[in-house]
């Protein structure tokens, strides 16, 4: 564990030389004696004005900052007052006890990233954090299995200002809890909840339809018990969703992609992979939503200007039951979907029945060969 305790005077001498050297790096003049400024010259680390150690503290990674928050007072003060970004993904022990330690010691944080590989995060460390860190913005618990509810109802009461959180892999968590924390946390705009089958549930999604009106990113992925119920929710609630993936998600059928077409304009990706119940029929919603989303100048509907309007993702890969003609007005309707060599956003994986679907600027590079022969004169 690093903190506090575990310091030794030979370690504040090298975290200084590293931060110095960073320092000179950055324009300032270090000389034999130390480091020259207006008001003096820096000898040691104990000399480092405030407004310096921010500046230099931006430049280092996190290991270095939580051992320089321990040199004295007056630099965990400054550290806890400018630090606004943290990621402990490089703890791979003991994660809990260091939030534990370092939670109430910053409590200005916006962003805070803990992924794990393997699970180490408990309730008390969430808690803690929701208990001191309020202008949390961005909180990453990726594969925090171990977490309970009672997480999510801290999270709901401490961080209500949250706009991205990811609880992907965090398998324990329950929809009633989920719908708890949409309830207070109303900023959202970009939510991860794949692989979290119990609480991904319809009746966690019309919550969140209901009170997260800003989401623009929620990806479902493996969500098995998602249906048209609470994606139609999302649709209706959500109206500036960008991206959505319902990839693994089978018990969704067209219904579901005709409300996101129909309600979502400003929808850019949209994951299908393994949706075997879409049909040619959501399809041609698609396709005609490129239509009736685009503005004219008169603001009226009718073909955009940008044709990176629309969609620009699309995985429809195992999706066995679309034909050719129904993919194909999709990829005719959004310019910025392709099938070409390079420019893969059209992917079908698994559909061989799909072989025949090509973009635009794929079927000029087939045709160009055999369409100018010789060079124009």
């Amino acid at each position: 564990m690093v903190g506090k305790e575990n310091l030794r005077t030979e370690d504040l001498n090298l975290c200084f030389e590293k931060l110095m050297m960073l320092a000179g790096g950055d324009g300032i003049d270090v000389g034999a004696k130390g480091v020259k400024m207006d008001g003096g010259v820096i000898a040691g680390w104990k000399d480092i004005p405030m407004e310096l150690l921010l500046q230099i503290i931006s430049l280092v990674d996190d290991r270095t900052v939580i051992v320089a928050s321990g040199v004295c007072c007056g630099w965990r003060d400054a550290i806890c007052f400018g630090l606004t970004h943290l990621s402990l993904s490089w703890c791979k022990k003991n994660m809990n006890n260091l939030v534990l330690s370092l939670a109430p010691k910053f409590a200005k944080l916006q962003t805070l990233i803990l992924r794990q590989d393997k699970p180490q995060l408990a309730d008390d460390a969430v808690e803690t954090i929701a208990s001191y860190c309020h202008d949390l913005q961005v909180l990453d618990l990726r594969k925090s299995s171990k977490l309970s509810d009672l997480s999510l109802y801290a999270l709901a009461h401490g961080c209500p200002d949250l706009i991205k959180l990811n609880l992907s892999g965090c398998t324990a968590f329950s929809d009633t809890a989920l719908a708890y924390l949409a309830s207070y946390c109303r900023k959202l705009k970009v939510l991860n909840l794949c692989s979290c089958v119990k609480a991904a549930s319809d009746t966690a999604l019309q919550a969140i339809g209901q009170y997260c009106n800003s989401l623009q990113s929620v990806n479902l992925g493996w969500c098995e018990n998602v249906s048209d119920v609470g994606v139609m929710s999302l649709a209706y609630g959500c109206r500036d969703l960008r991206t959505l993936d319902l990839c693994g998600c089978v018990l969704i059928t067209d219904d579901s992609v005709i409300a996101m077409a129909n309600m979502c304009p400003h929808l850019r990706s949209l994951g299908l992979y393994y949706c075997q119940n879409i049909t040619d029929r959501a399809m041609y919603s698609l396709a005609h939503s490129c239509i009736k989303h685009k503005p004219t100048k008169w603001g009226t509907t009718g073909k955009g200007k940008n044709d990176d309007d629309g969609l620009r993702t699309l995985n429809i890969s195992q999706c066995t039951a679309l034909t050719p003609p129904a993919v194909q007005a999709v990829c005719d309707s959004f310019p910025a979907l392709h099938t070409c060599s390079g420019r893969h956003s059209l992917i079908m994986s698994g559909c061989l029945n799909l072989m025949s679907v090509h973009c635009a600027c794929a079927v000029q590079a087939h045709r160009a060969p055999s369409a100018f022969p010789y060079p124009a004169h």
